[in-house]
């Protein structure tokens, strides 16, 4: 469905509540596109058009379209105005968990279990983790679900210290780490374009083969003591990673 038709079915839903405007417009908009009444990468009527067909002022539909740009649902185009988005927007300059990115965007995380185990671990992890050969760590395997879509397979692994009962962890691992004084403050990260594999294809649902973005996460305390990697891959056709750059600029 296109945007006027779905504001003129759906225009009802805006009277009342105790909310300001634009965040029941924000609030409109973002449920059209969630449950994909709306469709993907559809261009959005210009400000004036749209405070004109809501009879709301056009500062009202900024604030609006201000939230949804803000949480990945819609983006902006030079030139050629504002669009549903037809994939995610994910900052790369933001060190955010998977359960934060979906709260932000009002998406339900889901997650589906593969593995969580101790496993004594040698060679590249234990030097990425500052561990002895041999250290056992704590790895997490699980397929990551936004409205019950799944997006990306995840495989953490952090200090056995820090998550001796990996079995009982059921909610975000970052929310886990925070409540115990030990969640990463800062990152980096490798990302490339990779093929995936027969099993990768069927816990994502994409065609074996199909490109999705593989992604390495080296993360650490304030004090610069490693506490967590992990290897992802995310489904190529859902994802758009965003960075921001300037111009160096030499003296």
């Amino acid at each position: 469905m296109t945007m006027e038709p779905y504001i003129r079915q759906h225009a009802r839903l805006l009277e009342g509540g105790d909310a300001p405007m634009y965040q029941r417009l924000a609030g409109l908009l973002r449920q059209g596109i969630n449950d994909h009444s709306l469709e993907r990468d559809q261009p959005l009527p210009g400000e004036r058009d749209l405070a004109s067909l809501l009879s709301v002022s056009r500062v009202t539909v900024r604030r609006a379209l201000g939230i949804l740009v803000s949480e990945g649902l819609l983006t902006q185009r030079q030139g050629a105005g504002t669009f549903i988005a037809s994939r995610m927007e994910q900052p790369l300059g933001h060190l955010t968990s998977f359960t934060e990115d979906m709260q932000h965007r009002k998406l339900v995380s889901g997650v589906v279990w593969l593995e969580r185990s101790l496993q004594a671990v040698d060679g590249e992890v234990c030097s990425l983790l500052a561990l002895d050969a041999g250290a056992k760590v704590a790895s997490l395997y699980r397929l990551r679900t936004a409205n019950e879509e799944p997006l990306a397979l995840e495989h953490a692994m952090l200090p056995a210290r820090l998550l001796p009962e990996p079995e009982k962890l059921n909610g975000s691992l970052y929310r886990y780490l925070d409540e115990r004084d030990s969640r990463p403050v800062r990152a980096t990260q490798r990302l490339r374009a990779v093929p995936c594999d027969e099993e990768q294809a069927t816990l994502l649902r994409v065609a074996t083969g199909s490109p999705v973005l593989y992604i390495e996460r080296h993360s650490f305390l304030a004090d610069g003591t490693p506490i967590e990697f992990t290897r992802s891959h995310y489904r190529g056709d859902s994802y758009d990673f965003v960075s921001e750059m300037a111009i160096r600029r030499t003296e």
